[in-house]
Formats: structure tokens, sequence, C-alpha cells
């Protein structure tokens, strides 16, 4: 398979889940406001998640954990959701999904903007 196609039944969903919240809310809230209103949605499409799950950082070979972070969703245990509430996405927020991919090891995310007057997204795989 190829994988870029990886998880594509998922991550349709999902981001037809996130086209309903934008047709409805448009742009202008917070973050939050668009993550309870995009979890309501993954229940209507009986979609299995988790929100902001924290995951440990470590650094290198080290025992110790360097710090956590908090994803927004884990949709059916295998694509990481990261949301945004900004006028367009840039190269740190790519780079700060690939990291989460990294932490949280998995294999495909989607990084979705509710800020733009069109919602945007961007998959990215690892």
């Amino acid at each position: 398979m190829d994988s870029k196609l990886k998880y594509s039944e998922i991550t349709e969903k999902i981001i037809g889940c996130a086209f309903e919240v934008h047709k409805f809310l448009g742009n202008g809230f917070q973050e939050v406001i668009y993550q309870r209103a995009l979890a309501l949605e993954f229940t209507e499409a009986k979609l299995d998640f988790s929100r902001e799950i924290e995951q440990p950082i470590f650094y290198k070979g080290y025992k110790e954990e360097i710090g956590t972070r908090r994803a927004d969703f884990i949709v059916a245990r295998k694509v990481l959701v990261e949301l945004k509430a900004i006028i367009q996405l840039e190269d740190v927020h790519t780079a700060q999904i690939l990291n989460y991919l990294k932490a949280y090891k998995f294999e495909v995310g989607l990084l979705i903007n509710f800020g733009s007057k069109n919602m945007t997204f961007k998959r990215v795989v690892l």
C-alpha cells in the first residue's frame, strides 16, 4: 500500500467532520471551540477517538523525560490530529506535527486549520 494512502478511510472521515464544523462555525473562534465541536462530530461519525492525550518526550536514549506534549486528538489509535485556529498554516506547524508523530510513534497525522476563511488541512506522513 502506498504510504500516502495509509489510513485514508479514517482521514477522509476526520476531514469530513472538520468541514462540517467549519461550515457551521466559520472562522474566528478559539481553537478549543473547534476542538469541542469536532469531538461531537467524531462521536456522531462513530469514530473512536481520544482527546488531549499527554505523551512524555525523551531525549536520545536517556530514561528521564524532558517534558510532555498533548496532541489534540488520536483517532482510531492510528491518526494524530492537531488543530489550529490561525490565519494560515506555516512550516513551523508542519514541523510540530512531525515532532508529535515521532513522539507518539504514529505514521499519519492531520494538521487542520479552522482560522482561515476556508478550512485548510495538511496530511502528514512520517
